[in-house]
């Protein structure tokens, strides 16, 4: 969703590069690329005269350290505003049990499936969730949340015989205590737009349960309007936090940088896709970090910890310090990377390699080569020498791919398996240990220096051949 103004704000900071001192005329420039890229990102516009004043008031006339080009200091000064934009400090739920959370919005901003994304999240601290349904106005809703609690072994409660909504909520809090659930989350019904029956619900339903959040759930696709959303609901019930969806979308990325400043109310929670697993609590440090191009390694770990398999990394690991690594290993680490999403979005995770354009081709190449890999037999995974051409033409067919690919596959290998026995060498005992430590969870990511990333490993330098898009 922020690629435009990623990208935008990149192209103003390159016009700051080899000067000397920042003054008045080269700020200047820079500020209305700036200034520019925030508007048409659909930042509100006194957010955005707010902004640039802050930053060019802490830029004009500071004298550029001799180690720090301009261009560096101003994306330093800009990073730390962009924090306090998006809401520095706090930002977790209240450490509570029971924990009751009450969902609001408009219709079709996701608050149903963010219900459930949320009670999957907090069951891994610990909390014995419960949804309780009610939205008694849109067709299958009630459906939808007890099919979602269902595949989720999440309790579930909710009257389809009932209109009275709060007395619904009330039932659903003494059923889920009845249970021993600490965490009830209220699902309630939203409307194509804000009005007075839709306010007087969930102000009845507050009073019912008395919830100790209050999360607005906003689509980012909204853009400015989504402020006034914000604020209206804000003013009604006294909302705790904001839940941003659809940041997977096109989306121009305004109104979750607007959000906090003109409302108060902090962004607690991102939506990132469908899947049940593309949810994350929202750290406005690392989404700063993002927007400007500069990854975001500390959520790139987490999310491999949480879905890779420590011991087969270890054992890969391993493997590709003797030169080992055949294609049944390969087809695991596909199968792996898979669990962590896009290859695109996890590149833009790594300092420096937002720029790097890892797209749908790609994602297509790599699908073809796990494809291939799936039509070998088990044993010619594991004996790539023994692959003739009778055995290339039968996985060619079997794949539904091409001899060609196949070759190309084959070759690129050879090409790792030639740059593996090369790990072998002295300079690299460092880069071995690092693999291997793996094995604990992740590698020590204090002796690793990704701020070279960006220009040892360059778009230009990246191997383009199809099948590894990534993993070379």
């Amino acid at each position: 969703m922020l690629d435009k103004l990623t990208d935008s704000l990149s192209y103003a900071l390159r016009n700051l590069r080899g000067k000397g001192r920042l003054t008045q005329s080269n700020m200047e420039t820079a500020l209305e690329e700036v200034r520019r890229a925030l508007l048409s990102a659909d930042v509100h516009y006194e957010v955005v005269k707010d902004f640039i004043k802050a930053v060019s008031d802490l830029c004009l006339g500071q004298q550029v350290l001799k180690e720090v080009s301009p261009g560096q200091q101003v994306t330093k000064i800009i990073h730390d505003q962009l924090i306090k934009l998006l809401g520095e400090g706090e930002t977790q739920l209240v450490a509570k049990r029971p924990l009751k959370v009450m969902m609001v919005g408009l219709q079709g901003a996701g608050k149903t499936t963010s219900s459930a994304k949320l009670a999957k999240h907090l069951r891994k601290q610990g909390y014995q969730p419960h949804l309780v349904a009610c939205d008694v106005y849109r067709p299958a809703a009630i459906d939808q949340l007890e099919t979602l609690a269902s595949s989720e072994n999440l309790g579930f409660s909710g009257d389809r015989n009932s209109k009275d909504v709060p007395l619904i909520g009330k039932r659903g809090l003494e059923q889920a205590l009845s249970q021993q659930s600490d965490l009830i989350i209220f699902d309630t019904a939203g409307r194509l737009q804000i009005n007075e029956v839709l306010i007087d619900e969930i102000k009845d339903l507050k009073t019912k349960v008395q919830p100790d959040e209050i999360i607005l759930v906003a689509d980012s696709a909204l853009g400015q309007e989504a402020v006034n959303v914000a604020k209206t609901f804000h003013q009604a019930v006294g909302l705790t936090g904001i839940m941003m969806t659809k940041l997977d979308g096109d989306a121009r990325g305004g109104a979750a940088v607007s959000m906090k400043a003109l409302t108060g109310v902090p962004i607690k929670f991102i939506g990132t896709g469908e899947k049940m697993d593309d949810f994350a609590p929202f750290h406005p440090d690392r989404m700063a970090s993002r927007i400007l191009g500069m990854g975001d390694v500390v959520s790139l770990v987490e999310k491999a910890q949480d879905t890779l398999d420590a011991k087969e990394a270890e054992r890969i690991a391993k493997k590709v310090k003797k030169a080992e690594l055949d294609f049944e290993d390969m087809l695991s680490q596909f199968q792996q990377v898979k669990k962590m999403g896009s290859m695109g979005s996890l590149m833009k995770m790594i300092p420096g390699m937002s720029g790097v354009n890892i797209g749908d081709k790609e994602e297509q190449e790599m699908k073809y080569s796990e494809a291939i890999i799936l039509s070998m037999t088990r044993y010619e995974r594991k004996n790539p020498r023994i692959l003739n051409s009778s055995r290339r033409s039968r996985i060619a067919s079997g794949s539904g791919t091409s001899l060609k690919k196949v070759n190309q596959l084959l070759k690129q290998h050879q090409q790792m398996k030639k740059m593996m026995k090369g790990m072998k060498g002295k300079k690299n005992k460092k880069m071995m240990r690092q693999m291997e430590a793996m094995g604990g969870g992740m590698p020590d990511l204090d002796n690793i220096d990704f701020s070279q990333l960006g220009s040892s490993l360059g778009s230009d330098k990246l191997p383009n051949q199809s099948g590894f898009p990534g993993l070379k």
